[in-house]
């Protein structure tokens, strides 16, 4: 289990692309912040990217932009980690090095100001989506990986257009509940590691709960996507956590 001492940040969903540069200096303010307080650990949760077709592409400006900032602040002595999202799960080893961030399994367990506290995307929890829950095996299974990446890159984010595309046209059939986390999933899983604490993006619906398991209290917290006026961190340390409020 990580542990950290001081400070830690957790940022989700920020869903970076290049037509979107308020997004993208929004960012990078947070980014100076987060050095200017020296916080010990940032951690993201997944879909940093809008998409991302394979490291083999960080060499297009935005990518390489994106990068380079992850990079100064891991320099001023802040130690990033990522945990894949379902929009950025082919980020691999070179990105990671490139950025200065260590790279997460899909669930993590970290002591953070005195928690065990259970960090994931969040999307692992949405079991009611069967459709998606299957796409998603397909997609992290290391033959379609490997098959995908060996395409060239203007095929991939053709590719990945149409899966936009075609994503965002099953959503209108779904209602929302059958797009949220399961409840007894979260309870699993926190029995599982057991950790006190969940922390989670995703769904795209900032929130906090107290969940009852057996073994006593939990809580839940789900971070915000970033968007017109959206978006948040959350900030842990000794004295507990808060939500920052990073809408504007």
């Amino acid at each position: 289990m990580l542990t950290i001492a001081g400070t830690a940040r957790f940022i989700s969903d920020l869903h970076l692309r290049a037509e979107r540069p308020d997004l993208t200096a929004r960012f990078a303010a947070f980014l100076a912040d987060t050095a200017a307080a020296k916080i010990e650990a940032l951690f993201i949760l997944g879909d940093l990217f809008e998409y991302w077709i394979g490291d083999d592409d960080l060499a297009d400006p935005f990518n390489a932009q994106v990068c380079k900032l992850l990079r100064d602040l891991a320099d001023r002595g802040t130690r990033i980690y990522f945990i894949a999202g379902n929009r950025d799960f082919l980020i691999g080893g070179t990105f990671a090095a490139a950025a200065g961030m260590r790279l997460l399994s899909d669930v993590e367990t970290v002591g953070a100001g005195g928690t065990a506290t259970l960090l994931m995307h969040g999307d692992t929890v949405c079991t009611d989506d069967i459709p998606y829950q299957e796409f998603r095996r397909m997609v992290r299974s290391p033959d379609w990986q490997r098959t995908f990446l060996a395409r060239p890159l203007a095929e991939r984010r053709a590719e990945v257009e149409n899966l936009r595309r075609r994503s965002a046209e099953a959503m209108q059939g779904k209602t929302a509940a059958i797009m949220d986390a399961n409840n007894a999933s979260i309870r699993e899983a926190l029995t599982a590691h057991g950790c006190t604490r969940l922390i989670h993006g995703h769904t795209h619906r900032p929130g906090h709960e107290v969940i009852q398991l057996a073994s006593g209290n939990a809580e839940r917290w789900v971070l915000s996507d970033w968007d017109t006026g959206r978006g948040d961190a959350l900030e842990i340390d000794a004295a507990g956590i808060r939500r920052i409020d990073l809408s504007a």
